[in-house]
């Protein structure tokens, strides 16, 4: 399975996000959406699994979980912001998630992908929202994940035009 990664859209979705995932499977939205609108343009392109971020408001909030699980190709995937952890490490997630096969977050804007001994994996797509200025040194980006029933889940990030 093919999946589109991406976090901290902040209510812009870039167009080349839409053609980036243009032939994914499923995609992850590790909060901070910003816009309700988002998830229903990314919705046309497969089915989303979304969570709220900090700075998401009350309509997502209501409509998103802060933590979703899901199985993908019998994989145990967690999907979160991590802003309830601080400015969260892929260390810190695994060891709130140990049973977790894929720990997908964002807050940070810093696109990360860390493997571990046991074959988990922690993915940080970075912010694929506008540049923030705080932190202009981070292109925007996504990821993209593809999983084999029996081998470890591959990752890469994928940077946007700036």
């Amino acid at each position: 399975m093919r999946l589109g990664i991406l976090a901290d859209t902040h209510g812009t979705l870039r167009p080349e996000v839409l053609e980036i995932f243009g032939k994914v499977d499923l995609i992850l939205h590790a909060g901070d959406v910003g816009d309700p609108d988002i998830l229903r343009q990314l919705e046309a392109t497969a089915p989303v699994t979304a969570v709220y971020g900090n700075v998401d408001g009350s309509v997502l909030r209501q409509r998103l979980p802060r933590v979703a699980e899901l199985k993908v190709d019998g994989f145990v995937f967690v999907v979160t912001h991590g802003d309830q952890y601080g400015f969260p490490s892929p260390r810190d997630l695994k060891a709130a998630f140990p049973d977790a096969d894929v720990v997908v977050f964002g807050h940070t804007h810093r696109a990360v992908l860390h493997d571990f001994p046991d074959f988990s994996v922690a993915v940080n797509p970075g912010a694929a929202g506008p540049l923030d200025p705080a932190r202009s040194a981070l292109p925007p980006s996504v990821a993209i994940m593809e999983t084999e029933p029996g081998i470890p889940p591959r990752a890469r990030i994928v940077l946007l035009a700036e």
